[in-house]
């Protein structure tokens, strides 16, 4: 793996490249592939000044070599913990883009790990769709295919990543964020279990516990790595969680899911790709275990439903404390914020409890497998303009959603780790993703698991990282 964020530190870190200089070809990578819609806002005295502050520690110096990333460069996401010098607008309109706040904790992780921001990313509005399109621009475009999406609500920092515009970039999910567009995209995509890595205190809410943050990838190393800088509890008087270490020597039980059912089309060649991924993991020594889909459906539903009532709760929540003039907001925003504004506490209430039940329910399906392997998406990326804004029809837009990518809200509904990454292409050249799903805590096992399936080379990145010689 010669084209990730780690291989660009090691040639930081060797003085082959200064930090500074691998600034000023994101930099320069990020306007020349503007029309991709990637990034939303930049800030680059801000990157300059930290890529200067990384050059001008010695290599060896104990704070630069407790930085796995140091002097690679990054984008931040616009939605979700607040990164110091870059205003976060969320997509929208309604917002204005003010400076002034301070790092979240994640951010502060982000910079600890020596990972240098200069930007953000384009997000839909307030994160409600699975394309990165919003009405205040721009729209970001798939860099394997320009005229299909690029996802969402993590399009921007997925269409920077698969572009080599940056390496590795921050990202947020709470319904599919960070997966589907790593999944549309031919990245990796780790979407951390509820507590596992911090959001506060500006974004402390997590989405009613729906939301993590982390990050898109291009190697499964560079996933593992940044998760073993960030994660943890935040500061307090409590510890941080304890992550079992990863044992996947011994055979595991691998819940195999591709019979979808009428209920569930899945694309033929990205269920055979599951199959594939089977077949690798049994060849490592681990067990299948073949599930129907009617094992899952019924939480499969239920968190469609509920990721749907808690984003309306949320983003009410959100205008009214914010003061936001949703008149400004894209016409399903509006529709969203009014549902959100009719629903009775007891409605709301049932919500949490039904969402505590799926994942007692989920931990049920886990006595009797170790991991679950499913499709991650129904179909290859949609084209631009599948996901419109334009509209009041809200059971639409989230029918639309479900329909793109039917299993990913339940790993955000039940808490439990979820990670995706392409294991094949199709006749057009578009990523064949797969999604693993693990037990809390499950994080290392899931990345364990999945650096063979990367090993096997059946998808490689079209585009070098900006800073890295081809």
């Amino acid at each position: 793996m010669n084209d990730d964020a780690t291989a660009l530190a090691e040639a930081i870190a060797s003085g082959r490249l200064t930090a500074a200089a691998a600034m000023e070809a994101a930099i320069a990578a990020g306007e020349a592939r503007g029309p991709l819609g990637a990034i939303v806002f930049t800030a680059p005295a801000l990157g300059r000044a930290a890529a200067e502050r990384i050059d001008a520690m010695s290599a060896d110096a104990a704070p630069r070599a407790t930085m796995p990333f140091a002097g690679v460069p990054t984008l931040a996401k616009d939605l979700g913990g607040p990164f110091a010098g870059l205003p976060v607008a969320a997509g929208s309109r309604t917002r204005p883009r003010l400076d002034g706040a301070p790092d979240s904790e994640l951010a502060s992780r982000f910079r600890a790990a020596g990972l240098c921001p200069f930007g953000l990313t384009t997000s839909p509005e307030f994160g409600l769709s699975l394309a990165s399109e919003p009405a205040a621009g721009p729209a970001s475009r798939n860099p394997l295919a320009p005229g299909r999406s690029a996802g969402g609500s993590s399009g921007g920092a997925a269409a920077a990543v698969a572009a080599g515009i940056v390496a590795i970039a921050h990202a947020t999910d709470a319904g599919g964020s960070i997966r589907v567009p790593a999944a549309c995209c031919g990245l990796v995509g780790l979407k951390p279990g509820r507590g596992s890595v911090p959001g506060g205190p500006a974004y402390g809410n997590h989405v009613g516990g729906l939301a993590s943050e982390f990050a898109v990838c291009r190697s499964v190393r560079d996933a593992a790595t940044a998760f073993r800088a960030i994660a943890g509890g935040v500061r307090g008087p409590f510890p941080p969680p304890a992550f079992a270490p990863p044992d996947v020597d011994a055979p595991l039980r691998i819940g195999l899911l591709t019979e979808t059912g009428a209920d569930l089309p899945t694309d033929p060649k990205r269920s055979e790709a599951v199959d594939a991924a089977g077949r690798a993991l049994e060849r490592l020594g681990h067990r299948l275990v073949p599930l129907r889909y009617e094992a899952v459906a019924p939480m499969v539903l239920a968190s469609g439903r509920i990721f749907a009532g808690i984003v309306a709760v949320n983003l009410t929540e959100l205008a009214a404390r914010l003061c936001l003039d949703l008149s400004l907001a894209e016409n399903v925003t509006q529709a969203v914020a009014e549902n959100g504004r009719a629903m009775s506490a007891a409605e709301i209430w049932a919500l949490m409890r039904e969402m505590i039940l799926v994942g007692h329910d989920l931990w049920q399906i886990f006595e009797g497998i170790d991991i679950l392997l499913t499709p991650m998406l129904a179909s290859a990326p949609r084209p631009l303009g599948s996901f419109p804004h334009d509209h009041r029809d809200i059971d639409l837009h989230f029918r639309r959603m479900l329909a793109f990518a039917p299993l990913a809200p339940l790993a955000n509904v039940s808490g439990f780790p979820a990670l995706t990454l392409p294991f094949g292409e199709d006749r057009d050249g578009l990523p064949l993703p797969v999604q693993l799903l693990a037990p809390m805590g499950g994080e290392a096992r899931l990345l364990a698991l999945a650096a063979p399936l990367e090993a096997e080379g059946r998808w490689r990145h079209r585009h070098p990282v900006a800073g890295l010689t081809p």
